[in-house]
């Protein structure tokens, strides 16, 4: 080890502590307390241990580094170390389209291998991130060729360590022995501050004893604000337990140097301008620069990249010689590196005939399964998630599995599930499917949140899609899921009527490198349905039985569109939209095929209707919570059959008239979807008329819309048409 106590490295640390101040003062807006307080152990971590190169920043054997509590303190490393983030960059910090956002961000800053900020998230990322290396070391490393063989390390702080998906993600990370996993907090071994003030108004807990129970290594650190030595000898002992992960619990003083450290004042509010003066001057620098950084901290982090730039060289030395002793393992890892599927992956999707027996599409699902790399949260029966032959990832001293096995175990931990997925999709080489029942998708919502955001190609098998799973009653009936997942912007939530649909879901999720993926499926058998394909399902939506002449087109998804509703002089047109943000993407003339003009267009899905209102003029669903009984039953109560009986509930006491009213473009004040003639569509109760309204009734809605109010009774929808007026009553 060199000598940590040089003036050089003294003002190495100084400069991020001077650094985070002037950023955040520059921003007006973020937290300097935790740059400051950490920057001793990120000047060691990154100076002595961590291997990366900057001008390479997806050199595949990198060492990951993940900032659980995002702050200013990874971009000053960053920019330091000579990454693609100018000083420029640090002075637009928090200003819009910068490289250096409030919270790091995955796919948008170089270097950046998570997205966080959301407290715990990143925590439970890195231990997906040590899951991929241990794996795909026991799958690929050879004799004399340790190719894959990085440490994850993982900056944390109270707040994370008090958010439950870092429970979850511990818990399983001390099962499952991860040696190459070392974190380091400064949280519960000093005066710590929250949002809240003093975190003992709310948290007390002995950490280090909760991770010992975890089956953690744990250090300590008493003096993380100068004892540099100190850090560098926990990190090197970390790194030497192969069979724990470790977590550094540094004794540290939030915003040290400044007048505020160790105070609230310090926690989320830039310093003021005299106690950054202060600050520099304290730490010998210039105290009315700003954005200083001596020549000598530019050297030593230059240093740092060069030994990088050479570590990566040696490595793509090995990985050529890997090549000619081992030709297919270097084969596959290349392509998997490359983000490739293997050549005519998609020819094995199965394909299914309307002859082929009802299947389950959980069970469709799994038929699919054979390639991922997986896991279920306690519901491997259920999900129907682990294929035949799958081996388990496990230790493999506890003689359930091995560190080569590609099915993960997380026991009842969906929320640590899906952050532990997003951290194995960012490390590249393995794209990872989970499972659970739709309705527990809602526990991980803040991961997959950050994987939409973040691009991560994830796949969530969720099982029992709706209130077809039956007796289990509403509590795990996901009413409401649906719509959640379908709003998230960058992901494509599925949810498949049949087996073709189901094989063309995972078509396009595997397909798709920069988003995640939902695909919702049911508990009940379903046919397998005349006109459905593979590549019809492929765009999202597409029509599954045709009229012509159609009176109504229902437009459904998952086990509803299996109904082909051919009530007593009812012309009826299915529509089968398994996605909603996949048919989107289609041109506009091949959806305004599908959802024809000339007809009106009802929505039928067992589920919330949120949503359906821009692919239909009515809509049928759920408007409250489901019940519990066999699954025929309960849909017998909602009237959902696929009878003519049904359709008779969906129109009683209904009318439709279309009608046409010349200037309804200059009379709309919002921008409805379909509007682009001028045609309404107008739903009155029977009860009240029977024909269509009249000029008056015109006048009054007219009037009433201006005021941006509704008329009792009615309900208008804009439609279009481009064929020309319409008057075509609807008949029962």
């Amino acid at each position: 080890m060199n000598s940590l106590q040089t003036d050089d490295t003294h003002a190495c640390v100084a400069t991020i502590r001077t650094l985070a101040a002037d950023v955040v003062a520059k921003a007006n807006s973020g937290h300097p307390g935790a740059p400051m307080g950490l920057a001793p152990a990120a000047h060691v971590l990154f100076t002595r241990f961590f291997n990366a190169n900057p001008t390479n920043s997806k050199w595949f054997n990198r060492d990951r580094f993940v900032l659980s509590n995002g702050c200013a303190l990874q971009y000053i490393i960053l920019h330091l170390l000579g990454y693609k983030l100018s000083i420029d960059d640090l002075k637009a910090f928090r200003q819009i389209d910068s490289l250096t956002p409030g919270h790091p961000e995955a796919n948008h800053t170089d270097g950046i291998e998570v997205t966080t900020g959301p407290l715990g998230q990143g925590f439970a990322n890195g231990v997906g991130l040590a899951i991929a290396q241990t794996h795909l070391g026991a799958v690929y490393n050879r004799e004399n060729f340790d190719l894959i063989n990085n440490y994850t390390y993982v900056f944390t702080g109270d707040g994370c360590l008090m958010e439950g998906v870092s429970s979850e993600a511990a818990s399983l990370a001390g099962h499952l022995k991860l040696g190459n996993l070392i974190v380091l907090t400064s949280a519960f071994l000093q005066k710590d501050i929250s949002i809240d003030g003093d975190t003992a108004v709310a948290f007390t807990e002995n950490v280090e004893q909760r991770f010992l129970a975890y089956g953690w290594q744990v250090l300590r650190v008493d003096n993380g604000d100068n004892g540099l030595a100190a850090i560098y000898n926990a990190i090197a002992t970390a790194r030497e337990e192969k069979g724990k992960p470790t977590i550094i619990c540094l004794r540290t003083t939030i915003g040290y140097g400044s007048k505020q450290q160790g105070t609230h004042g310090i926690h989320g509010s830039p310093l003021k301008a005299d106690d950054i003066r202060a600050l520099k001057s304290k730490f010998g620098f210039p105290p009315d620069q700003s954005f200083y950084v001596p020549k000598e901290t530019y050297a030593t982090y230059q240093a740092v990249a060069l030994r990088g730039a050479q570590l990566e060289a040696a490595w793509e030395l090995l990985f050529a010689e890997y090549a000619n002793v081992y030709p297919n393992e270097h084969a596959e890892l290349a392509r998997r590196i490359a983000g490739k599927l293997p050549e005519g992956w998609e020819r094995h999707l199965p394909i299914y005939k309307p002859t082929d027996p009802a299947q389950a599409s959980r069970k469709l699902s799994e038929i699919t399964l054979s390639a991922l790399y997986s896991g279920s949260a306690d519901l491997t029966g259920s999900n129907l998630t682990r294929v035949k032959g799958s081996v388990d990832f496990q230790p493999p001293d506890t003689g359930l599995g091995d560190y080569g096995g590609r099915y993960i175990r997380y026991g009842v931990r969906e929320h640590g599930m899906g952050a532990i997925a997003n951290g194995l999709s960012a490390y590249g080489a393995i794209i990872p499917y989970v499972g659970t029942f739709l309705n527990f998708v809602s526990y991980a919502a803040g991961a997959v949140r950050l994987s939409a955001l973040s691009k991560h190609q994830v796949i969530w098998v969720a099982t029992h899609d709706s209130i077809g799973l039956g007796e289990d009653g509403p509590t795990h009936q996901p009413i409401e899921t649906a719509a959640h997942l379908r709003a998230i912007p960058n992901l494509d939530f599925w949810r498949p009527a049949d087996g073709n649909e189901t094989s063309a879901a995972y078509l396009v999720a595997l397909e798709t490198r920069t988003a995640p993926s939902v695909i919702s499926l049911s508990r009940q058998n379903l046919p397998n349905l005349e006109g459905s394909t593979i590549e019809r399902a492929s765009r999202g939506g597409y029509v599954l039985y045709d009229v012509e002449g159609e009176d109504l087109t229902i437009v459904s998804s998952g086990s509803e569109a299996a109904s082909k509703l051919k009530a007593e002089g009812i012309n009826v047109r299915i529509v089968s939209l398994p996605c909603w943000s996949v048919f989107d993407k289609q041109d506009r003339e091949y959806r305004m095929s599908v959802l024809r003009s000339g007809a009106p267009i009802l929505s039928l899905e067992a589920l919330s209707t949120l949503g359906w209102q821009k692919y239909s003029h009515e809509q049928y669903g759920l408007d409250g919570w489901g019940a519990s009984g066999p699954y025929t039953k309960v849909y017998e109560k909602f009237g959902i059959t696929g009878t003519s009986s049904s359709l008779g509930l969906l129109f009683e006491n209904t009318h439709y008239v279309w009608f046409e009213i010349p200037d309804v473009l200059g009379i709309l004040s919002t921008n409805v979807d379909r509007k682009e003639a001028a045609y309404i569509c107008v739903h009155i109760p029977l009860l009240q008329t029977s024909i269509a309204p009249s000029a008056e009734v015109y006048a009054a809605w007219i009037d009433a819309r201006k005021a941006s109010c509704g008329i009792h009774g009615h309900s208008i929808l804009v439609v279009s048409d481009d064929r020309g007026p319409i008057v075509k009553p609807i008949k029962k």
